[in-house]
């Protein structure tokens, strides 16, 4: 054990000094700070880490320049129009109904309230309040609710378990009120991941939102969860998942990525084994997710996702210059998986960023080589 600490120390050492970094020999080596050779994302255009934007894995700033009305009215009217004018086909309604609800959760938890003080997050409580019928408001409670659940109190706990129940009951709620709208089914699926659901009664709640988005990404990335082995299923069953979507995936679907989130769901804590993410399971689920973000439309809105987790894997298997390609189109976002797992998401993108810009450069490259 006292082995594993001392590995896990020295990695996380490096990843402090890994910003400054130069090309020598082909290879990559630490310099000081200020050191003329060191490689320098800010030459290639790249977003300073103190203004990368936590929130989201790329823009979309109808949704920005919502959040910034309700956050500083207070007035859930503007929300409410944008998610009212969203089509619920596809996956911007997903995300955005994840975006409210994340905001008023972390509202919450910044301003929990008092005998003086409002609690952040009224604005929600009014929404709810004031449109009981409105299913966009609907929505974004039962997500809220499934967002607290996790943020506030441990899995398996009573105080656990009360919050996610009702949100199984917000969810029924706003299924009701929207018809053939695949996200309160998809939020479920975190509730279904919380409460247990057995695997019949998974396999019934993946069958309503198969009914009515087939080939929606968000929705196979939430169910992923739940077949891993983390959870309730396996690795086995987790890959079998990932890799019967990928077959079935239409031309022009991310779907074809998600055997790489499969990957990274069961990496292993301690990774001691030379050349893994150059092994051909990493490989070929590193090349399907290419493929799928080739093929994709660029207004994709889960095409950033797959991107993020492309720079991840690209940077661990020394792909220096694709993983600079993948960067150029999500930098200034890293509201994403892996970099949502960390403490400080920006600061985790900026030290792949600067590995994957001394990659590039210990390998010949430079801001006029690089393509856009």
């Amino acid at each position: 054990m006292t082995i594993l600490w001392v590995l896990t120390a020295l990695v996380l050492l490096g990843f402090v000094l890994l910003p400054v970094l130069r090309r020598r020999r082909g290879g990559i080596e630490q310099v000081p700070p200020g050191h003329p050779d060191a490689a320098d994302p800010a030459h290639y255009g790249f977003v300073r880490q103190e203004e990368l934007d936590v929130r989201m894995p790329g823009p979309d700033q109808d949704l920005l320049d919502v959040l910034d009305v309700v956050q500083r009215t207070q007035d859930h009217r503007a929300a409410a129009q944008l998610l009212a004018g969203t089509e619920t086909e596809g996956e911007r309604r997903w995300q955005r109904v994840q975006a409210f609800a994340g905001a008023a959760s972390l509202e919450l938890q910044q301003r929990p309230g008092g005998v003086s003080e409002t609690p952040g997050g009224q604005w929600l409580r009014v929404w709810r309040a004031e449109a009981p019928k409105d299913p966009g408001g609907a929505a974004v409670h039962a997500e809220f609710l499934v967002q607290q659940a996790w943020r506030t109190s441990t899995p398996g706990t009573d105080e656990f378990r009360i919050i996610m129940e009702e949100a199984r009951d917000a969810c029924g709620q706003a299924a009701l009120l929207a018809p053939g709208d695949p996200v309160p089914h998809i939020v479920e699926l975190a509730v279904a991941r919380g409460l247990s659901y057995s695997q019949p009664e998974f396999e019934k709640l993946w069958l309503r939102i198969l009914d009515t988005a087939p080939h929606h990404m968000g929705a196979h990335l939430a169910a992923l969860h739940y077949w891993c082995e983390k959870w309730h299923g396996s690795r086995e069953l987790a890959m079998s998942f990932a890799a019967a979507a990928a077959a079935r995936a239409p031309q022009g679907s991310l779907l074809a990525a998600l055997p790489l989130f499969a990957v990274f769901e069961h990496l292993p804590e301690v990774n001691l084994v030379s050349g893994f993410y150059q092994s051909e399971v990493v490989t070929r689920a590193v090349h399907g997710a290419l493929f799928a973000v080739h093929a994709a439309g660029p207004d994709d809105p889960m095409l950033a996702h797959v991107r993020h987790l492309l720079v991840f894997f690209l940077v661990r298997s020394e792909r220096w210059a694709e993983a600079m390609s993948q960067l150029v189109h999500v930098d200034g976002h890293v509201g994403a998986v892996p970099w949502t797992l960390s403490e400080d998401p920006a600061a985790e993108f900026a030290v792949y960023r600067a590995l994957a810009v001394a990659g590039y450069e210990a390998n010949g490259g430079s801001p006029a080589t690089l393509p856009h």
